[in-house]
């Protein structure tokens, strides 16, 4: 065997290898783009992984820095020649995309793509992303393709088996959508079971206290006292149920990790689109971190109940040594003024408490048919 195939192989080997080290999706998805991209010395590429709406529920890319990929602006559409990898589900390997006839052009700020490689990525019969290459390093006769057959063979490789890392990743996040689901539901029982029972109590010992104070002063204090030990009680129980609240997740993976699972959770579960982006975070104390993680829940347990939204956006960006969580939705909107007159509060109390608990600040700007952002920033550390 000559030395490029065992040079090839040896590629792959790494590139499969590294794919098996990592369960989280964004993980998985950014070593298979980068993977492709060396073992075929491309200048770009990417992998989407397609929505039910048209879009794409993640794309990563790689080549590109962070301030192009903010200036080409949203994510593409299931379009052009990544609708015929994803619906027809076949290779696709071009000299020139852009002289395709499926070509739809792209933003200004795209850099310039001509040969091209492209394959699905399948589970069985199910097309679960799309990958592809553009602008091979390689001189390139006038009118073909850098990339040949054999480059096409060596990307099915990594194809079947970015499938499987994929696949065990999607099952990873549900196993972990479960567990989360079960302990609320044990957290739930716990409940119902100390809290709901010292409530109960504290109830019928008020109305104790409340039949005795006309006809027995003494014992109506006595029964007081005790309303006053069961509330204290109650709120202890309160407690240690909120503190067995906090998410493992943001333990174990932290903020950003634990929003964008959250947030593709909700995009499929609703039928607004729900948008999680991050740029140069840093992590910072745990308690500042809940507290973001608290407000982003709020926040969007508002706009998807209740704001009519079509889409929703989280956003959390470095500010200083600090930190800005924005959560904006294009819904009704509301004037929260008037809400605060009204004595609703949307849960905009408990936001500005957890903002300022932990020396942030919580600012909202809606108004009737203009959507809603609540931004909330913190301090470093």
């Amino acid at each position: 065997m000559s030395q490029g195939p065992r040079s090839g192989l040896a590629a792959v080997s790494s590139a499969l290898l590294a794919m098996s080290r990592h369960l989280e999706m964004r993980d998985v998805l950014k070593t298979i783009v980068a993977s492709a991209r060396e073992l075929l010395d491309a200048q770009y590429a990417a992998l989407g992984v397609p929505d039910d709406h048209g879009g794409f529920a993640q794309f990563v890319v790689d080549g590109v820095s962070d301030a192009q990929w903010r200036a080409i602006g949203p994510l593409p559409r299931q379009h052009g020649i990544l609708a015929a990898m994803l619906h027809e589900a076949k290779a696709e390997r071009l000299a020139d995309v852009r002289k395709d006839p499926r070509f739809e052009g792209w933003p200004s700020a795209h850099p310039d793509l001509v040969d091209f490689l492209g394959l699905p990525i399948r589970d069985g019969d199910e097309v679960i992303g799309a990958l592809f290459l553009a602008n091979k390093n390689c001189p390139k006769p006038q009118g073909s393709c850098g990339f040949t057959q054999e480059d096409e063979e060596l990307l099915s490789i990594l194809a079947q088996h970015a499938a499987i890392a994929l696949t065990n990743a999607r099952l990873y996040e549900r196993s972990r959508e479960l567990t989360i689901a079960e302990e609320r539901s044990r957290l739930a029982h716990e409940l119902h079971d100390a809290v709901s029972q010292k409530l109960f109590s504290l109830r019928l010992t008020a109305q104790a206290a409340a039949a005795l104070v006309d006809r027995d002063l003494a014992r109506a204090k006595g029964e007081l006292h005790q309303v006053a030990s069961l509330a204290a009680e109650a709120v202890d129980e309160l407690r240690a149920a909120v503190v067995e609240l906090r998410p493992a997740a943001l333990d174990e993976d932290g903020l950003i990790a634990t929003l964008r699972t959250q947030t593709r959770v909700l995009d499929r579960a609703h039928t607004a689109r729900v948008t999680f982006t991050s740029n140069g975070f840093r992590a910072l104390p745990a308690a500042q971190e809940e507290a973001l993680l608290r407000v982003a829940q709020e926040a969007l347990h508002n706009a998807l109940r209740h704001s009519g939204a079509d889409r929703v956006d989280v956003t959390v960006d470095r500010r200083g040594n600090g930190a800005v969580l924005r959560v904006t939705d294009d819904g009704g909107g509301f004037d929260p003024t008037a809400v605060r007159r009204a004595g609703r509060h949307l849960g905009l109390v408990s936001m500005r408490d957890r903002a300022s608990g932990v020396g942030g600040t919580l600012t909202v700007e809606s108004a009737p048919g203009k959507g809603t952002t609540i931004e909330m920033e913190v301090p470093g550390g």
